[in-house]
């Protein structure tokens, strides 16, 4: 039997239940009653935990299985560090003819998170080099949940967005690399009220 399309099915639930904070950071992550909930067998959900391990979601411990990664501070900084470094990397690396249109802006309705995930891979997808895009997409994917919080933390990210994504699409690349630093930096700054958020809020 072919337990190709139930493995994929759970795999993209058990992302999808992660990005969306249904668990806390720290929290144990058991097969059994995962598969339960998921109306799966252990073995695909096993298969799944393994996968997002590999894509930095999920953590193994010594004797203690599944974990969400805990987050503090100076880690969270840390990624917004790599981030804009890759950020940095792919603008560096667009091909200096003007491109073919201008990106996709994203639909005004989707969550925040979601529109900061296609717009930083939309810089990606413009960068010849497919590395970026790949980082990128793992790193939207492992600060997804964080980006749900930062709107309560700080003020005006709809403008800021507005103005990365603008900068996008017109191809501004000197303006788009001073907004990419800004964006991360403020994020930086508030990294520790933007962790407190994260295990406050559920």
């Amino acid at each position: 039997m072919n337990s190709g399309p139930t493995a994929e099915r759970v795999h993209e639930a058990l992302k999808a239940r992660i990005m969306g904070r249904e668990f806390r950071p720290g929290d144990r992550l058991d097969p059994n009653a995962l598969a339960a909930t998921l109306s799966s067998s252990v073995t695909p959900v096993r298969d799944s935990l393994h996968r997002l391990t590999g894509e930095g979601l999920v953590e193994t411990r010594m004797g203690g299985g599944f974990h969400l990664p805990s987050i503090d501070a100076p880690g969270l900084q840390d990624l917004y560090d790599w981030s804009a470094d890759l950020l940095a990397l792919s603008i560096r690396a667009w091909p200096r003819s003007p491109l073919q249109a201008g990106a996709d802006r994203p639909a005004a309705e989707r969550p925040l998170a979601e529109r900061v995930g296609h717009v930083f891979l939309a810089i990606a997808c413009r960068s010849p080099n497919g590395e970026h895009v790949r980082a990128i997409d793992r790193l939207n994917a492992r600060l997804h949940a964080v980006r749900t919080i930062e709107a309560h933390v700080l003020d005006a990210v709809e403008e800021e967005l507005a103005g990365v994504a603008a900068a996008v699409a017109s191809e501004e690349r000197e303006a788009l690399k001073r907004l990419v630093g800004r964006y991360h930096r403020r994020r930086r700054r508030a990294a520790a009220e933007i962790v407190r958020g994260v295990y406050r809020t559920q």
